[in-house]
């Protein structure tokens, strides 16, 4: 009985520290990784005046999905040169694959060359995307 609390213990420990690892990554912009075919890996073509592709990878019973899209459409709207393109990885696996995401939702921002420039995975704290983007680029 004792081996069985101390390993019940011991479990419940590990998942407090996972989960709080995990709660204090929610929204935190990390730089970007290495991805092969940049754009193309979406499926999604550059424009002429894209500088900046905000990519989210959402699921349909996502409700931080909903905020996220938010959030990104509005920084597109005031950036002409940031497209917004939000995927339903239910419908495209293969893009979530690719790129090596497990959760949604999570945003890819990539440059007009394909390369990644951050991933946000969670609801994306607006202050330190705009900080982390080249939006001085985008106007």
């Amino acid at each position: 009985m004792g081996i069985n609390l101390a390993v019940l213990v011991g479990v419940l420990v590990v998942a407090t520290v996972v989960g709080l690892m995990l709660q204090r990554r929610n929204g935190t912009v990390r730089g970007g990784r290495s991805a092969e075919g940049g754009w193309q890996l979406a499926d999604v073509a550059p424009e002429p005046a894209d500088r900046v592709l905000l990519l989210q990878l959402s699921s349909p019973i996502c409700t931080p999905c909903a905020r996220t899209r938010e959030q990104l459409e509005s920084l597109a709207a005031e950036h002409p040169g940031v497209r917004h393109v939000e995927i339903d990885v239910a419908d495209r696996p293969h893009v979530a694959k690719a790129l090596h995401v497990l959760r949604t939702p999570t945003t890819v921002a990539f440059d007009r060359d394909g390369t990644e420039l951050l991933r946000v995975g969670g609801v994306p704290r607006r202050t330190d995307l705009v900080a982390a983007l080249p939006l001085e680029e985008c106007r």
